[in-house]
């Protein structure tokens, strides 16, 4: 099927994930970076790392972007927890869209398919909103999982604040899949202020479809971040 973009990745293209982990760890309140903190008794970064390992998603390459001066430490980590899961560690840059911009530097060398950007503190995607989200890129070449927000949400204006319909809204979260040609391209633009996720980088260049994410794919932001996690683990595990 052709497109603006190219033509696009077929559903058996070769698949990648570019894994983003640049906090510090501040608003966690946190004597390390947020990636770091342990989650069930396990580095956030590992659970999310295992989750683009799964062999069911035949990921063949795992970018993960952290701080220059956070390599040693994920080292240590490696040895400590005895990770072993293929990866590819390079450094980030002074902002999410630069850092991902080195993320897909690393994977110059393969020429097509679908890569995923996800970020490092979103342990608890299940695999099979990553897979739904591959293989939506790989039909129509960008795709980003997403849920509608629960609560009512308002705009804000010089007047007050005003309805809106949430029926309409979306609340992003990742992974963001895309034809990788397709990403490459959107990133050899220059930064704007008004990227804030892949999804912003790409959509002037081509329409961004909608997968079905999952209420369970939380952020770790704050503590109150990390206990709910702690729980959806455990009750993750128990089934």
């Amino acid at each position: 099927m052709a497109s603006s973009s190219g033509t696009l990745a077929s559903a058996s293209s070769n698949r990648y994930a570019i894994i983003v982990a640049g906090g510090s760890g501040t608003r966690m309140g946190a004597d390390r970076p947020k990636q770091f903190l342990e989650l069930a008794g396990e580095p956030v970064l590992l659970h999310t790392l295992r989750r683009f390992a799964d062999p069911v998603l035949s990921v063949v390459a795992i970018v993960l972007v952290l701080p220059a001066d956070q390599f040693e430490t994920w080292a240590q980590l490696c040895a400590t927890y005895h990770i072993q899961l293929p990866h590819t560690v390079v450094a980030g840059g002074a902002s999410r869209w630069a850092s991902v911009r080195n993320g897909l530097a690393e994977l110059a060398s393969y020429p097509t398919g679908v890569v995923a950007v996800h970020d490092g503190v979103r342990p608890l995607t299940p695999v099979t909103v990553i897979e739904n989200t591959y293989a939506a890129a790989a039909t129509h070449g960008a795709a980003i999982a997403a849920v509608p927000p629960k609560d009512s949400v308002r705009g804000l204006s010089q007047q007050g604040s005003y309805a809106l319909d949430r029926s309409r809204l979306r609340l992003v979260q990742t992974p963001q899949c895309f034809e990788i040609n397709l990403l490459r391209r959107a990133y050899q633009l220059p930064e704007l202020a008004t990227f804030t996720d892949d999804a912003s980088v790409v959509e002037d260049m081509h329409p961004i479809h909608l997968v079905a994410g999952d209420y369970c794919n939380l952020k770790i932001t704050t503590p109150d971040d990390l206990l709910l996690a702690e729980a959806l683990l455990r009750q993750q595990s128990a089934l």
